[in-house]
């Protein structure tokens, strides 16, 4: 189960580009691209900045306007898909 505590590593094999504000990702692996939106990109980046979702959520509180347990939902969430596509490898802590 993923939580606050939970820390991710970015495939080798997985690369990100932003585009107009929003995130490309290509899954060499399987050759798929996947897009995120503007909020989903400031997510992308502060996982790939800290492999851990705890301060991911502390810097988005501080970035937006939202109650933190949807923030924790949405950021679990987005978590969720991301390794269920094969763009994070998920060690839920």
């Amino acid at each position: 189960m993923t939580t606050l505590q939970s820390k991710i590593t970015i495939p080798e094999d997985v690369m990100f580009r932003e585009v107009k504000g929003e995130a490309v990702i290509l899954n060499i692996a399987n050759g798929k691209y996947y897009g995120l939106d503007d909020v989903g990109t400031r997510m992308w980046a502060l996982l790939a900045e800290h492999l851990q979702l705890e301060p991911v959520h502390r810097a988005l509180l501080d970035e937006y306007d939202v109650q933190p347990e949807v923030l924790q939902a949405d950021l679990i969430r987005l978590v969720d898909e991301l390794a269920a596509q094969g763009l994070v490898m998920l060690d839920a802590g």
